[in-house]
């Protein structure tokens, strides 16, 4: 069992944020999940529509500032996951060590990736969460939290 997850995207500020908060909404207290950026914007808030997003769905993005991916980061964590295939390349370019544990969080659902909604319209949000939400949920059975 993975014990450690980090959840990475670009910015840090839409969707790893938005699967940070859902999965530990999910996990054991004892499974410890974190979120970074690729091309953090560092030390930003969660995007307003992605807090909104997270707000229907009991989730709580307001404390949440993005941080950026780091080599360190991923040798701390068991399973990395990401949100499109091309950042799988870019995590093995920060973390080489890490390219046996790196997956899309979509990986059971034919490998779909999460589109990024950032400064696009409202329902890119919702879509881009709904995803996240069902992806989690995936992962929630295959790890029989």
């Amino acid at each position: 069992m993975f014990n450690k997850i980090l959840v990475v995207c670009v910015g840090n500020i839409c969707r790893s944020p938005a699967a940070e908060a859902k999965l530990r909404q999910l996990a054991p207290a004892s499974v410890q999940i974190a979120s970074a950026g690729i091309q953090a914007l560092v030390d930003h808030p969660a995007d307003p529509q992605a807090q909104e997003e997270a707000r229907k769905d009991g989730l709580d993005l307001s404390a949440h500032r993005a941080r950026q991916l780091t080599d360190a980061m991923c040798q701390a964590h068991d399973l990395i996951l990401v949100m499109e295939e091309r950042h799988i390349e870019s995590v093995c370019q920060i973390s080489p060590s890490a390219r046996g544990k790196v997956m899309l969080l979509g990986r059971w659902s034919n490998q779909q990736e999460v589109a990024d909604p950032y400064r696009k319209e409202a329902s890119h949000f919702t879509t881009a969460h709904q995803l996240i939400s069902a992806f989690s949920d995936q992962w929630k059975s295959k790890m029989n939290w």
